[in-house]
């Protein structure tokens, strides 16, 4: 068993340190997208921000579908205004 962690810590650390070489100059800066580029590449209708459903577009795409499926079900549920709840906010969140 230990054998097999090892060489799975092994191989993850491998992928890591080939992630890295690519994403870095030879000086070893980053030469990665920023934060900004993939919020732009993000933003499908151009409206200056990234909405959780063209977070989730974009994620699902690069991961695949379902990728932070619990976690991006509870943002949009945040987005629709359907997390809350309080009687008082039934009557204030409404589709």
């Amino acid at each position: 068993m230990c054998i097999w962690l090892a060489l799975i810590a092994w191989s993850n650390a491998a992928s890591a340190e080939d992630l890295l070489e690519y994403l870095t100059d030879k000086a070893g800066n980053y030469i990665g997208p920023t934060v900004e580029d993939n919020i732009v590449l993000m933003d499908t209708d151009k409206n200056g921000f990234a909405d959780v459903y063209e977070v989730r577009a974009f994620l699902e795409l690069k991961h695949g579908k379902g990728y932070e499926k619990d976690l991006l079900d509870k943002w949009e549920s945040s987005a629709k205004g359907k997390s809350c709840s309080t009687p008082f906010a039934k009557d204030l969140f409404t589709d």
